[in-house]
């Protein structure tokens, strides 16, 4: 399955297109991810891609790996009702990220955050940024 990638590292496109697939059902909490051989079809992608993508989203609380068992869908924990574990909203790229995204400063994107709590002490906060998808002009097609 072809992805465009906008400039991402290749890993990154197919760890979006797996936490997409977790977010909406697809791959519901606890499920297994499909096995890397199945995903290296799928994406056409190296074997260390795919670990490089898995490993991605074990560090973004989508997924967790238990030796013997494989890779298993979760959901961000949440430490109450009012307060979720993962946000999201719109910003403006500034001078970092845009060097990094390679767009102009100002250009709008898309910053997740997630909380990761053991117990009732936080863990960590991940932060990954993404690029606001906009549907190609039909001229483009």
């Amino acid at each position: 399955m072809p992805t465009p990638h906008y400039g991402q590292p290749r890993y990154r496109v197919i760890a979006d297109e797996l936490r997409k697939r977790i977010e909406s059902g697809a791959i519901p909490p606890g499920a297994l991810l499909p096995a890397e051989s199945v995903l290296t079809s799928e994406f056409g992608a190296a074997r260390g891609t795919i670990r490089k993508a898995i490993a991605a989203l074990r560090e973004e609380g989508y997924a967790v790996t238990e030796h013997g068992r494989g890779t298993h869908a979760t959901r961000l924990t949440q430490s109450s009702a009012d307060e979720p574990a993962a946000s999201q909203r719109e910003m403006q790229a500034d001078a970092r990220l845009a060097t990094l995204f390679q767009v102009e400063v100002g250009t709008t994107l898309i910053e997740r955050e997630a909380v990761i709590r053991r117990g009732r002490q936080v863990a960590r906060v991940i932060r990954t940024y993404h690029l606001r998808r906009t549907d190609p002009d039909p001229a483009e097609r």
